[in-house]
């Protein structure tokens, strides 16, 4: 660049602004500059499996501890309410699910948080459908002889999920509507004791991720009865759709993912979207993924937040059509 060009884009402050917008990018000190957070459900809950698989590597890639903290108050509210308060230094992070950002802001009169303005999106992690379980000494042994027996008996079944407002408890509410049926929701602490009340048949049946529930099919302790995408599992070839098993029109997917406060420096967000989906994508993550009933569902920050927005639309227009509230 001659020195009259120079001078001119100088008195103008164009090359003056460029190293400024590149600065406000950075964090201030090297990052990460000590052990990070991520923030999550349950202990035993789908997120919080995913959020430790996610964790230990996500470990190595940044020379820092990644340290999974259990919040499942109030359907992840609590959580997520935490996050959103915390400085934006890319070192607290949520293990962000359907629940917190498109579910409990239109479920709850107040969550304590803005699902809209106060995360910095980082990058989705796993996006994949949920399954129907009952349990093992169940005489349920179809989908057909649940319906038929909450018609039968309404409201006597009942179905658990891992908390109110968790993406499980919209799949139940969904699959009673258009099956018909009226049965009683039962919401627990967390996945774990979800689980616990399916093993002990506390509950009649319930919707959860295979990633928690696939130990136990596998072990013959509790018996799928359909999932909630539009095709089969790999994983569970002999177990039908909901749709397949005459709830037409039934689909349900599930997602995780990651945020950070609002404020996060954009440096911060795109080296760890980068990482994150460096390590969903993996031979290793992909074969994870596969063997859960999932896809890695890689975004960009951008493309994240515009789903996420989209998900909040989606899930408060079934809330609001079918008037439901916490419980």
């Amino acid at each position: 660049m001659n020195q009259c060009r120079r001078r001119f884009l100088l008195s103008t402050g164009v090359l003056a602004v460029a190293p400024l917008l590149h600065a406000q990018s950075l964090p201030a000190t090297p990052w990460p500059s000590r052990a990070l957070r991520l923030v999550t459900g349950g202990a035993g809950s789908v997120t919080d499996i995913r959020a430790r698989w996610l964790a230990a590597r996500m470990a190595t890639v940044l020379g820092q501890p990644v340290v999974v903290e259990n919040n499942p108050a109030a359907g992840g509210n609590v959580g997520a309410e935490l996050v959103a308060r915390s400085a934006p230094d890319g070192h607290t992070l949520l293990f962000i699910h359907q629940g917190v950002a498109a579910i409990n802001p239109h479920l709850y009169a107040r969550v304590g948080y803005d699902a809209l303005s106060d995360f910095a999106a980082v990058a989705r992690f796993g996006i994949g459908m949920l399954v129907l379980v009952v349990p093992a000494a169940s005489p349920l042994r179809t989908v057909q002889d649940l319906i038929h027996e909450a018609r039968r008996n309404p409201k006597r079944l009942n179905f658990g999920t891992p908390g109110n407002g968790y993406p499980p408890h919209l799949a139940a509410v969904q699959f009673n509507r258009l099956a018909g049926i009226e049965s009683t929701h039962i919401p627990y602490k967390g996945g774990g004791a979800l689980s616990a009340a399916l093993l002990s048949a506390e509950v009649d049946f319930a919707f959860e991720g295979l990633t928690a529930m696939l130990p136990h099919i596998q072990n013959n302790r509790l018996r799928p009865l359909a999932v909630t995408g539009t095709r089969r599992l790999d994983t569970l070839p002999n177990v039908p759709t909901l749709a397949e098993s005459g709830v037409t029109g039934y689909e349900y997917i599930g997602w995780t993912g990651v945020a950070a406060p609002a404020a996060t420096p954009p440096g911060i967000v795109d080296r760890l979207n980068r990482e994150i989906n460096h390590i969903a994508t993996s031979e290793e993550g992909r074969a994870w993924f596969a063997k859960i009933g999932a896809d890695a569902g890689e975004q960009t920050p951008a493309e994240f937040a515009a789903f996420m927005r989209g998900e909040y639309s989606k899930w408060g227009r079934l809330i609001r059509e079918a008037n439901l509230k916490a419980e």
